[in-house]
């Protein structure tokens, strides 16, 4: 019995709470009038409510020095700006308008100001948590705090692997809020609260989100986070060009930038979207930006991938650039321990930049010239993108000895077979596809394609049709095991969010270890056809909180939230459900419903929560979303923390859910 800890019964109808300061005396806040009785909390009623309050009795004992901390004069009351220092102080991220409005709620007096009860009331409310509070009677019994042993029933029935009793303690060190709490080994449902809400409690397993796979293995084996047209801040068309473009790319994690390379004037060749109204940038500013940023977030080898439009002595500027620039960096030729069977690994590359770009000698085409990347690919595009590559082609020239030497392992060529050529193993060779080319093969060669992907690299770009730098699902390439994948980053969608789930983890290092089905070479994996359900994934979803106003300059405004479960797999794993939505209700909407999916591919899933507006008569508005491998995901009673359209955090909007995960006998 947690004898140490005190209640109070309710006085006039208000919940008056006991404070014991560790010198044993009473604080002020809300404190009872002398001879009231005071009880253990074991012997409070349950269920909270106004003749109760055990749950925020706890929330009063680790907060009363905050309160005389955020009462700046020290009267005994409290303002909106003193209130919003409680807050911060507290770590509660609350939006000011929700907090206003539960602040104006309390203030009975109407005075501008809290005192005794109405702060009681105040943090109460601010803070109560129904749906937890019910999980928390569960496994704490009539005493209404976890011991040491409860915690880790709880752990072990949320599927924590490894839980032990010291873990358990561990925790309650670590999130428990009461300093006499912690000398028991008890955990208080604020301790309970605040260990959900952290990363430990996070939907996300925290151990993916440091470095955890094997970086020794060759290149081909990993999905590389790639951008297209990296120089762009917005449209293709008209747009900014920047080397802020670059940077932004690399702090996202991008491995692979594209530099789309033409004659500039002064001998200097610069880049841009050609034969377009986008700005134009010097060739050797982004060198910089690349020598500067490339790994300030990851110390893995970044890849340039050059679209050259240059004629020879312009090509060789470039060359000079890159060598004098990059300095030691630059890989200009094999390592001395690479096995030429096979790529370098990313550990063996750390902290070096690749060109990849075409290789002396290469194919001609009939004239003699020697085609770019896209040029190549584009001979095979349908009718209506043949205008364009014919203009590209009359651009060409020959590639410069020098660029051409600086092709060490990434050497562009035109992808004519997927059969393996006789003679020995040509990793070196890349091949850039558009969307269009690289979704038939799927469609046709399915088991070929993964083949092909498990020996070189292969790189896809969006097809020229998406003038306004739209993305394709990057999902359908990742089945096949297309490395470079490469999305436009300046363009917000579910695309991007897709892809900053893949790679949100490792370390968000823009390197993620393809599953063993696409690194195998001999694989019978066929994406578009991969079996019978293998796994069962169940998400009941439960509440959310302080879900953010759509139209801050609209009080009246309040969101009708739905939450969308949406799959990205293999074709025949890829689905979406969705609850129903709450009227009005942003701050704490309830649901309890459950969805659930049968997966057949669960190593390829990618797992997106999304947040609407519903609205009847238009399309609904988008509140929020977060995306992550199925295989990070955590099971039990989980947080789902909200970003913005642009990957910005939502903070403190949440959602509450709980995931149970059950696969089938066979390799997941």
């Amino acid at each position: 019995m947690a004898s140490w800890l005190w209640g109070a019964q309710s006085h006039g109808g208000q919940p008056a709470a006991v404070l014991r300061e560790p010198t044993g005396h009473w604080g002020h806040w809300g404190a009872p009038k002398p001879g009231d009785g005071d009880k253990p909390v074991s012997h409070l009623p349950a269920g909270g409510g106004p003749s109760c309050c055990w749950y925020f009795l706890s929330t009063h004992t680790w907060i009363h020095s905050y309160l005389h901390r955020a009462d700046s004069n020290q009267d005994s009351k409290m303002s909106f700006k003193e209130i919003k220092s409680l807050l911060r102080m507290v770590n509660v991220d609350m939006n000011d308008m929700y907090a206003y409005r539960l602040f104006k709620e309390c203030d009975h007096s109407d005075n501008e100001r809290l005192e005794g009860t109405e702060i009681e009331e105040f943090l109460r409310r601010l803070l109560k948590r129904p749906e937890l509070e019910e999980i928390f009677r569960r496994y704490s019994g009539e005493d209404r705090v976890l011991s040491a042993p409860e915690l880790l029933e709880f752990l072990e029935d949320q599927g924590e692997d490894g839980a032990t009793l010291a873990h358990a303690q561990q925790l309650i060190q670590t999130y428990e809020l009461n300093e006499t709490a912690k000398q028991h080994e008890l955990m208080t449902l604020d301790g309970f609260m605040m260990y959900l809400l952290s990363p430990e409690g996070d939907a996300l397993n925290p151990a993916h989100t440091c470095m955890f796979q094997d970086m020794d293995q060759p290149l081909s084996h990993y999905f590389i986070s790639s951008s297209h047209n990296t120089y762009l801040t917005d449209s293709q068309i008209g747009g900014l060009s920047s080397t802020e473009a670059y940077v932004r790319a690399f702090a996202q994690g991008c491995r692979c930038v594209e530099l789309d390379c033409w004659e500039g004037p002064g001998g200097e060749p610069v880049i841009y979207h050609g034969h377009t109204l986008t700005s134009k940038i010097l060739f050797r500013d982004v060198v910089q930006a690349v020598r500067d940023h490339a790994f300030t977030l990851s110390p893995y080898p970044v890849i340039l991938s050059l679209e050259n439009h240059c004629g020879l002595e312009q090509q060789a500027v470039m060359a000079c650039h890159l060598r004098t620039i990059l300095g030691d960096m630059l890989v200009t030729q094999a390592l001395d321990s690479q096995n030429p069977e096979e790529l370098p690994s990313p550990e063996q590359l750390k902290g070096r930049v690749l060109v990849k770009g075409k290789k002396l000698p290469a194919a001609r085409n009939e004239d003699g010239r020697i085609l770019s990347d896209r040029e190549e690919e584009e001979e095979e595009e349908e009718e209506e993108e043949r205008v364009e590559a014919a203009e590209q082609k009359r651009q060409a020239k020959q590639i410069s000895p020098e660029l051409s030497a600086l092709a060490v392992y990434c050497c562009a060529t035109r992808l004519r077979t997927l059969r393996p050529a006789p003679g020995p193993p040509q990793p070196y060779q890349v091949s850039s596809l558009s969307e269009r080319k690289a979704k038939k093969l799927i469609r046709e060669a399915g088991n070929s394609f993964v083949r092909h992907n498990t020996r070189q690299l292969t790189r896809v770009y969006p097809s020229g049709l998406r003038m306004n730098s739209a993305n394709y699902s990057p999902q359908e390439m990742w089945n096949s095991g297309c490395q470079l994948v490469a999305l436009n980053f300046q363009t917000p969608g579910y695309e991007m969010d897709l892809n900053a789930g893949r790679f949100l983890v490792n370390g968000q290092c823009g390197y993620i270890l393809k599953p063993a089905c696409l690194r195998q070479p001999d694989t019978n994996f066929d994406p578009e056809s991969p079996g019978p359900p293998r796994t069962t994934l169940t998400i009941q979803v439960l509440t959310a909180q302080q879900l953010p106003k759509l139209n801050a300059e609209k009080p009246s405004s309040i969101v009708d939230p739905l939450v969308r479960v949406e799959i990205y797999g293999v074709p025949m794993d890829c689905a979406r459900k969705e609850t129903n939505y709450v009227l009005n209700n942003g701050f704490n909407p309830h649901w309890g419903q459950t969805l659930q999916f049968q997966l057949r591919a669960p190593e390829l899933v990618l797992v997106r929560f999304v947040v609407e507006d519903y609205d009847t008569t238009s399309p609904n508005d988008f509140v929020g979303q977060f995306t992550l491998p199925l295989n990070s995901l955590k099971q039990g009673y989980r947080h789902i923390h909200l970003l913005s359209k642009d990957g910005a955090s939502l903070s403190p909007a949440t959602i509450f859910v709980h995931i149970r995960v059950q696969h089938s006998r066979g390799p997941d």
